[in-house]
């Protein structure tokens, strides 16, 4: 899957075209993600302890990977992104890193 935990996406169809958010959660089986402040349902909730008193709360869902593109960190721009093997000099192995299609430059997801 292209889109990773804590990348930034916008959204390219749908009700939210053209926002941009961090991505929360991702669901590779299903290939699906939720997106910081797009895709707003109402969830209706019983009382339980963290909300004694139940009620309707607005949560974000989940939008198919395909609606959302990573934003490349340098070039600013919206990017299909690759994996290609790098060789790690104190280790000798070798390791896949995402980068840009568009620049070039490696993607680095940071973790927070």
């Amino acid at each position: 899957m292209h889109i990773k935990k804590n990348d930034i996406v916008q959204i390219i169809s749908g009700d939210y075209r053209g926002k941009q958010g961090r991505v929360l959660k991702v669901f590779p089986e299903k290939k699906r993600v939720i997106v910081e402040g797009i895709n707003f349902v109402k969830h209706h909730t019983r009382p339980n302890q963290k909300l004694p008193q139940g009620g309707i709360i607005e949560k974000e869902a989940a939008i198919h990977a395909s609606n959302a593109m990573v934003i490349c960190p340098k070039c600013s721009q919206l990017t299909k992104t690759g994996m290609k093997p790098v060789t790690d000099e104190t280790t000798g192995k070798t390791i896949r890193i995402r980068y840009c299609k568009k620049c070039g430059e490696m993607i680095v997801t940071k973790t927070s």
